[in-house]
């Protein structure tokens, strides 16, 4: 009798999660992205934007529903965001990152993860600094970032 109600309790739950999906709204392509090739290679210096107090460049390269996609170069200082996950995407410079508690080493064509509340920052550079493509969902919040030591 067990086999018979664990069999009906997999196909109701089975048919449960088949009709909830369609009661889902389905994610929707941002209508506000524009069709261009950006070429991050002549992205440099004040082409990226002032350097911050810290030495970083930040330029928002685009802005959609649920996303933002930025160039970065720099040593950033070590942070959190809580709110918002971060996947950057190195173009330039060797070295290491802070990633959790360890320091990890990066060089161009590394992807990152950083899920929201994990520490990362505090790059180690050899030679020229960091410079990535950083992609954060949802988009970070002017406040979300915490500075850690």
């Amino acid at each position: 009798m067990n086999r018979v109600t664990a069999a009906l309790s997999i196909a109701v739950a089975f048919a449960a999660g088949c009709g909830v999906t369609h009661l889902l709204r389905p994610a929707l392509a941002a209508e506000n992205i524009t069709a261009q090739v950006i070429s991050t290679g002549e992205l440099e210096g004040d082409t990226i934007s002032p350097a911050a107090a810290n030495g970083m460049r930040n330029k928002l390269l685009v802005a959609a529903d649920g996303a933002t996609i930025a160039i970065q170069d720099g040593s950033p200082p070590k942070h959190l965001h809580a709110n918002a996950n971060e996947i950057q995407f190195i173009l330039a410079g060797t070295g290491t990152i802070w990633l959790g508690d360890k320091e990890v080493p990066i060089r161009p064509g590394d992807l990152v993860i950083i899920p929201k509340g994990t520490a990362h920052g505090g790059t180690k550079t050899e030679g020229a600094p960091f410079k990535a493509i950083a992609i954060k969902t949802p988009p970070q919040a002017p406040d979300d970032i915490k500075l850690l030591n």
